[in-house]
């Protein structure tokens, strides 16, 4: 990897930070249109609908918000460990309007906060995989020397996983550089590096594989 291939600092909080308002962008609109309609004295007819677009724009910002702290932010990038139970609990919020289906098939346990920072990053990229829906397949596991190794399976019609995200992993930057959404399979990959790991994407016709092994916490060596 050369620094041609690497975001600078500010690229890479410019991209992270625009993938994380387009994300919240749709529930803060859907609550300021349910305002709108509380606001309005000649819209008593539909305040019902309005309060519950109100209560459904909260639940679906309060989710994205705790998944990314986690995904992105300071609460992930603390020492420390995290169960899968509660990786589990803000991949469902997340998710809980998505087309696609959970599947944890490693439902207890501890991994580290690097393994979950990663972990979250591929779930969401995992779902993202099915437009049409489809179910994703969650595997996590602690290995013995430290780190973990984990295993994200989208499966499902019409699958889809741009290029760019699977260059953009491997700490390549893509032909028409990063943008909102590839800057995310490269900060996945980014993180799993920096501990002595590394992040992977796949994709045939019948699904697509996101796989990453974490180091103990050390860095890895530049020439990897």
């Amino acid at each position: 990897m050369t620094m041609h291939d690497t975001p600078s600092a500010s690229e890479l909080a410019a991209l992270l930070s625009s993938r994380v308002c387009h994300d919240v962008a749709g529930p803060v609109n859907a609550m300021g249109a349910a305002m709108g309609v509380l606001d309005d004295p000649n819209a008593g007819d539909m305040r019902e609908d309005a309060m519950a677009l109100l209560r459904s724009g909260v639940g679906q910002l309060k989710a994205k918000v705790e998944y990314a702290r986690v995904c992105f932010g300071a609460a992930g990038a603390r020492a420390g460990e995290m169960g899968l139970a509660e990786i589990r609990t803000l991949a469902d919020a997340m998710f809980a309007e998505a087309r696609a289906q959970l599947v944890f098939r490693s439902a207890d346990g501890v991994i580290d906060k690097t393994a979950a920072r990663v972990l979250l990053n591929l779930i969401w990229l995992a779902v993202d995989a099915l437009p049409r829906g489809g179910e994703v397949s969650v595997e996590a596991a602690a290995s013995p020397g430290g780190g973990a190794r984990l295993r994200v399976v989208s499966s499902g019609p019409r699958l889809r996983l741009d290029p760019s995200y699977v260059q953009a992993m491997r700490g390549e930057r893509p032909e028409d550089g990063y943008d909102g959404r590839s800057v995310q399979p490269f900060y996945a990959g980014l993180i799993a590096r920096e501990s002595g790991g590394r992040a992977e994407a796949s994709a045939s016709e019948e699904r697509i594989e996101f796989t990453a092994l974490t180091g103990p916490g050390q860095r890895a060596a530049a020439a990897e």
